[in-house]
Formats: C-alpha cells, structure tokens, sequence
C-alpha cells in the first residue's frame, strides 16, 4: 500500500514494498561526481557502471518509449489495485472455505449422518473459536497497557478535548470489537482494515509512513491467523472429506466443493505468508505477484498429494494412520526443534512454535531457519515422497477390488503426478521467479557477460564488487538476449546511469562515527531476528505500543536500531508529525 522506506524519501505503492534505492541518490549533482556507489540489478556487480549496453538499456529504451502508452495508469495506482485485489481474492477464499465446510455440515444432519456432520462442524468450529480468542487477546494488548493515555504530557494535551467524546469513542471500540469477534468476523475485520490502512497510507502524504507500518502489523496479524486457522482446520477437513468420499464409494458435488476450498486456503495462506514476510523485511526481496502465483500452484499440488495419499490410506487403516500421523509430527517437530528457530521472545513460545510448526510438517514444506535450504528441502521432500509410495501401496494393496477398481489406478496416478507437478513448479519458483533472482542463468543473455569482453570499468570500481549495504532493491530489469541492439550512442550510456544507483553512505562525524538521526530512537540489545523470522518489532507487541506512541508524541522521524555484534545499523524510521 506505501512503500518501504529508508527515511529519506517515499515511494507510493501498496502491500509490495518498493526500491528506494532508484530515488535516493538521484539529487542535482552529476551521478559521475556523487559519493553514492553505483551497482548493476541485473547481476549485483559494479561492472556495469559505465559499459552496459545490453538488457539494462534496452530496458530503459522501452520503458522510454512506454511512457506514452501507460501515462492515464501509474505504476503506483496500478500496484494499488493489484495489492486490492490481492486481499478480496483472501477475503473471498476465506469465505468460500468456511461457507463450504458450514454447507456440507448442514447436509450431513439432513442425510442424518450425525457422526460426519458434528465431525465437520467440529473442525469448523474450533479453530474458528479459539483464532477469534487470540485475536480478541491481541487487540486488547494492542489497546490496553502503555497506550496513549499513559503517556505524560498527552493526557495534559488532550484535556481540552471532550473527555465524553473520547469515552463514547473507547466504549465503542471495545463494543464493536468484542461483537465482531463473537460473530467469528475478526479476521475479515482485520483484512478489511488492512486495505484501508493501505489505500490511506497511498493517499495521506503528511502520515504516509504512519499509515503504511499500521498497515504491515495489521497485515502481518492476519496473516499469521489465517496460517494458524487453515492448519487446525481446513487441512485435517480436507482429509476429512477425501476419505470420506473414498469409504463411501460416493463424490457429492458439496464434499468435492469443500475438498477444493480447503486445498485452495491452504496454499493461498503459504503463498500470502512468504510473500508478507518478504515484504516486511527491508534485508529482503519482495515477491512478485507472478512468484505469489507460482508459489500458490507449488503448494496447491504438493497438498494435493499428500492429502490424497492420507485419504486412501485412512480409508483402510483408521488406527494405523493416526499412529503415524502422531509419530510423523514427533519427529517433524524434533527436527524443527533441533534445528534451531527463533521466531518468539521467550523460550516456551518458541518451543509450542515448534510444535505448531511440526503440524504443518505432517502437509507440507515450511521453511523456518536460514541456511542450506536447499539441502533441506531435498530430503523433506525426498521423505514425503517415500511416505506417499507406502502409504498408497498399502492402500492398494489392502483395498476392496470390488469397490475401489473403478478409480485406483486414477488415484494413484493422481498422488504421484500432482507431487510432480508441485515439484516442478517449486523449481520454476527457484529457478525463474525467485526474488533473488534466477537461479537458471545462462551466461549469454547476462549484460555481465558483454562486459567481462573488455569494455571499460569504472576507474574507482573493482570488476564484480560485491553488493554493499542491505539487499533491498526491488525493480530488477528484464535481461535481454545477447546479440542485441549494441550501437548505441553515449547520451544512452549517461541515461543508464541512475538506475544502478543505490543509497551513498551514512553522514559520519569528524571521528568517523555515524552521526544518529534527529528524532528518538529505539536501542534494541539484542541482534535482529534472521529471515525467515519476523522481526521483533513486529512479534513483540511491547515495541508495537512504543513505537506508535513515539509516532504521536515525537516531532521528529524516529528510529529503531537492532544490535549486531559491534555495529549498530538503522532498520526503520518513522515520520510523524502533531
């Protein structure tokens, strides 16, 4: 809805934070005389300062030539709408999740299958309640307990205001908060709200960055209970109704409508995850929309699999495949554990983190560590694999032929090729679509490759310097094929120049020391989280409440700064203004 910001200037956008690093830098001096160092998106490397001639013009030339054609829609109002859509389309999936399972519930009692209609409610139900509690509990430890009112010299500031007024106000909140939580709406509410905050930080210029990080802990809140809903509730419906639909011989339009929603939020949910918690941290590459749509499909086979093998299997062996559901989970969450997370504040909140995680374990990949994922991910997959075979063998190999030759053979070629599927589609993620880039280069279509030929570097540059400073650029241009336009003049070269500028140096002191910004600023003593963690100004809701009431209190940006062995590094700053 806003973008990410460095303190130095906003960029206008929505949910998907965008690069700054393509307005800092570009003042009124000459790009040739500035401090700012100058660094290819393309391949992350100084070789390109002076000689790209290759893909990075060729895509300024046509952006160029674009600005005509794309003049009534800004790229900003077009990320707006397309961030808009992004959450009606969860909306929407929420609905048609919880809709279908509340229909097929009611169609059991009628059909007078008590035992199958109290079991769907119950998975309805129950997560339901109990996300609804954890909601509620957040909101009051968001509106409660070192709030604003706490705060000395603004209770004095707003005495001149109708202190009725403010009261009606408070019991109002409290009134609608508590109703919607009990009609089950707390999550809607929230994704409601998060669009508002979001068009409202697009829209308000003076608290565009007051809106946008209300925004992104609004976001980051039902992301997080929409992940925890769909796993105690839409993957074990899910299971529910295939085997149900297996042990009866039967597929009512109803249950297959439900199966279907349920797939669907489950991967709708992992996809809206990853794709929030890489656009709330600034050391990280935001998602596309087209990565989003991939990863979804990944997810969505992958589920798919494994959820038909559970089915097939719990068809025949009831006890049996609760056994192992349990011992599968034990030791998904040992291996999480042993791992080494840090997602929470406390230990205990880390160690039933890990047991939540182990539960999604038992469905699908989730990554929770940084490090060698790869590695990772080959032998999860490589045991939810073997896992799929044994179980569908069994099934098959114990089944009734007289009421299940119809659709075994469909079945089983139907666990083996959507794991197929999944699979390719993850490595189209990782490969093509991934934030960090592709990880299937070939050398020929690089502006790098031209480069390494003999065309000139700049004199202050080392050839493939690293990247310095924070990843944090979000627009990468689209590599051309080598072979391409090479004659062009040197007014195109100086046009190139702005786009592999990234944000200069910290201002220093005469001592070398960086100089800390105006406004507040908050001394976190511990290191930042590491990504895949959410940071801990988002986890912790303490800091949460502080930096909203410095937002109010403070003339000034203020900052927050994470310990990091013996350096000190802004994350965030903030503007308000009274």
């Amino acid at each position: 809805m806003a973008a990410k910001s460095d303190g130095r200037g906003v960029v206008t956008g929505f949910a998907q934070l965008h690069n700054l690093d393509e307005v800092v830098g570009t003042g009124e001096d000459d790009a040739r005389n500035g401090s700012s160092f100058h660094i290819c998106h393309c391949c992350n490397t100084s070789s390109c300062y002076w000689g790209c001639r290759s893909a990075c013009l060729h895509y300024l030339r046509r952006k160029g030539r674009g600005k005509g054609r794309d003049a009534g829609r800004p790229p900003q109002e077009e990320r707006l709408w397309l961030d808009c859509l992004w959450i009606v389309l969860a909306l929407l999936v929420f609905f048609w999740d919880v809709g279908t399972d509340l229909c097929l519930a009611a169609d059991y009692y009628h059909e007078r299958e008590f035992f199958w209609s109290g079991l769907t409610l119950f998975f309805v139900l129950v997560p339901s309640v109990l996300v609804q509690i954890l909601s509620f509990r957040w909101f009051v430890q968001d509106y409660t307990g070192g709030g604003l009112g706490s705060v000395e010299g603004l209770s004095s500031r707003r005495a001149t205001a109708s202190f009725q007024r403010d009261r009606c106000c408070r019991l109002s909140v409290w009134l609608w908060q508590t109703i919607i939580h009990i009609f089950q709406m707390g999550q809607v509410w929230r994704y409601i709200r998060t669009m508002y905050l979001g068009i409202q930080s697009h829209r308000q210029k003076e608290n565009q960055r007051r809106f946008y990080w209300a925004m992104m802990y609004e976001y980051a809140d039902v992301n997080m209970l929409r992940l925890l809903q769909t796993f105690l509730a839409s993957a074990p419906q899910l299971v529910l109704q295939l085997c149900i639909m297996i042990q009866s011989n039967k597929a009512e339009w109803l249950q297959c409508l439900s199966a279907m929603s349920s797939l669907l939020s489950l991967a709708w949910v992992l996809a809206s995850y990853h794709k929030l918690l890489r656009d709330s941290r600034d050391d990280k590459k935001s998602m596309s929309y087209r990565g989003a749509l991939v990863h979804l499909f990944w997810r969505l086979f992958t589920i798919s699999s494994r959820a038909l093998s559970f089915a097939l299997f719990a068809s025949v062996f009831h006890i049996y495949f609760g056994i192992f559901v349990v011992l599968h989970w034990c030791a998904m969450a040992f291996w999480v554990i042993h791992g080494g997370t840090d997602f929470c504040m406390s230990k205990w909140e880390e160690v039933l983190f890990n047991m939540v995680v182990g539960v999604v374990y038992v469905f699908c990949w989730f990554n929770v560590r940084e490090g060698r994922t790869r590695y990772r991910m080959v032998t999860y997959y490589t045991v939810v694999l073997l896992e799929n075979a044994i179980l569908t063998s069994l099934w098959y190999a114990y089944r009734d032929p007289a009421t299940t030759d119809a659709y075994a053979s469909f079945a089983i070629c139907g666990v083996f090729l959507c794991f197929a599927s999944g699979v390719a589609c993850m490595i189209l993620y990782y490969g093509v679509l991934h934030p960090m880039g592709p990880r299937l280069r070939m050398l020929a279509s690089s502006c790098c490759a031209e480069l390494l030929w003999g065309l000139p570097l700049p004199p202050e540059a080392e050839p493939m310097a690293p990247t310095p400073g924070p990843r944090g650029s979000q627009a990468t241009p689209t590599r051309g094929v080598a072979g391409e336009e090479m004659g062009l003049d040197e007014t195109a070269t100086d046009t190139c120049l702005p786009v592999f500028q990234v944000r200069s140096t910290e201002p220093v002191d005469a001592a070398g020391r960086p100089i800390p910004p105006e406004g507040p600023l908050i001394k976190i003593d511990m290191p930042r989280k590491r990504y895949p963690a959410w940071d801990a100004h988002f986890v912790d809701r303490r800091l949460r409440r502080t930096i909203n009431v410095l937002q109010f209190v403070s003339p000034n940006a203020v900052g927050i700064r994470y310990r990091d062995g013996p350096l000190l590094y802004e994350l965030l700053q903030y503007e308000s203004s009274l």
